[in-house]
């Protein structure tokens, strides 16, 4: 059971047993708790504080926990009322009209988004999101950084819009090397990689424009892009990457100027540019006069069994084409949104003033705390750690994969999450994503990757939210009754 769900079971069983207790009354201590329900103390913590949140009880610091009373504080007025019966909804039907005149309904972009982000219930597998498992993360690490950033001098003031020097200056050593052409200049901190995504859209191209996409994608990439009101025009991807010679004709049958990719580790297939098409993106680019975004999100995701990594595109580049972003989230913590993009010349400039007018900053405790962690030396050795377990995740799938479903994987490469399988002609990958999610297994379905008609069916297998390696084989198994069932029935 995962620390969410122990959470909301232990507030409900406490919520029935507060409710019945008298006004003041002292409910049982943390260990009392802990003994019964059999949770940890942060479980037992969390769960009081939803209960406090909902006005149920009051934490008296060195006294205990008490049922607070049964009223609660008017919000104009300052009198005592009593909480409210749940009331009739008013009318909402007018709001159909008012948003009917913007880009189209939002749920629809984001469903695919939601879908990487849902948590699924206690006795499912995860084979679905793109953020390891929690004990791949390094908690402690996390914790104590936050409380050496908590005590830092300035801490909690205002932090310059572009983000901390100190910062900006390891994530430019970070990608572009210590003589690389990237300076701590050139580097804008974000809110994480998807609201640095956000922002290098909204400010390199125009609203309408057409935007050029790998094929198949990261759906998050296309849900920002059609968000800003841009056209994403597929690119196909093949083992070496974006194919080049469709990509010059892609820029050439439509005068965009931004084309998103990402050269390692490629989301879903896996794919990492080849050499000899790194140095194609970059000509092709520059001859059409247009940015890449390379959005090198999985660099810290590398298996231990993988061979040397090549630089990022923006490393390579002293002509302002390449737009960079990079995200510790992955390998750090969901919670820990804190990126990088870099640029040069107007588009710097382009991008700080979005940036600065959509959120401000980001905000300095996390900053602080990053520095903190990346200057830890536990960093390195979890990041090396992170990569034996991937690696192992990985060959512990891919060898179930080959047992279980035969032909359904093709190639791939000792980095990043997932697998990309292709399924047997005639099966629906969203009917069988639905009846995986029944059997006690959550995958991906591969429509949502397209920014057109898919070629063919096809699912993508995270094999890094799972608790453990057991976990990715036996959901495996699950898949292939699913997937047995849907090519017989």
């Amino acid at each position: 059971m995962n620390e969410r769900s122990s959470v909301t079971e232990l507030a409900d069983s406490l919520r029935r047993e507060v409710e019945r207790y008298p006004e003041g009354r002292k409910l049982p201590s943390s260990r009392a708790l802990m003994e019964r329900h059999q949770v940890s103390p942060g479980t037992v913590s969390r769960a009081i504080a939803v209960l406090a949140a909902e006005g149920l009880v009051i934490s008296r610091p060195g006294a205990g926990v008490f049922r607070a009373a049964a009223f609660t504080t008017g919000p104009a007025t300052g009198t005592r009322r009593s909480s409210p019966a749940t009331a009739r909804p008013g009318d909402l039907s007018w709001q159909e009209i008012a948003l009917s005149s913007g880009t189209g309904p939002r749920d629809l972009l984001a469903a695919p988004v939601f879908a990487t982000l849902r948590v699924p219930p206690p006795d499912v597998i995860d084979l679905n999101s793109g953020y390891p498992h929690a004990s791949l993360l390094p908690e402690r690490l996390l914790a104590a950084a936050l409380a050496r950033a908590g005590r830092r001098p300035g801490a909690w003031e205002r932090p310059p819009t572009d983000g901390l020097t100190e910062l900006r200056g390891w994530f430019a050593r970070d990608i572009g090397g210590h003589d690389g052409p990237i300076a701590t200049g050139d580097v804008l901190l974000t809110s994480g990689g998807q609201s640095g995504l956000t922002v290098a859209m909204r400010s390199l191209a125009a609203p309408g424009a057409p935007v050029l996409v790998e094929s198949p994608t990261y759906p998050g990439i296309l849900a920002v892009v059609r968000a800003a009101g841009l056209r994403p025009v597929p690119v196909p991807v093949d083992a070496d990457g974006v194919r080049t010679d469709l990509l010059a004709d892609a820029f050439e049958a439509t005068r965009a100027r931004v084309f998103v990719c990402q050269p390692l580790f490629q989301n879903p297939t896996g794919a990492v540019l080849s050499p000899e098409r790194r140095a194609e993106v970059l000509r092709i680019a520059r001859a059409a006069g247009a940015f890449v975004v390379e959005d090198d999100f999985s660099r810290l995701l590398v298996h231990a069994d993988a061979p040397a990594l090549p630089r990022p595109l923006a490393a390579d580049d002293r002509d302002g084409v390449v737009v960079h972003l990079r995200s510790l989230t992955k390998a750090a913590s969901p919670n820990l949104r804190v990126g990088a993009l870099t640029a040069r010349g107007p588009a710097l400039a382009r991008l700080r003033a979005t940036q600065v007018v959509d959120s401000f900053f980001v905000p300095r405790p996390l900053q602080e705390a990053t520095l903190e962690l990346v200057a830890d030396p536990g960093w390195a050795r979890h990041l090396r750690a992170l990569g034996t377990e991937l690696r192992n995740r990985r060959t512990a799938a891919v060898a179930a994969l080959h047992r279980e479903l035969p032909g359904v994987l093709g190639g791939y490469r000792p980095g990043g999450y997932h697998l990309w399988l292709r399924l047997p002609e005639g099966v629906d990958d969203g009917l069988l994503t639905a009846a995986a999610m029944r059997a006690g297994v959550q995958v991906t379905p591969g429509r949502p990757y397209h920014a057109a008609e898919p070629p063919a069916a096809h699912l993508r297998l995270s094999y890094a939210a799972a608790e453990n390696s057991a976990q990715v084989v036996e959901g495996v198994h699950r898949l292939r009754a699913v997937l047995d069932e849907a090519t017989t029935g």
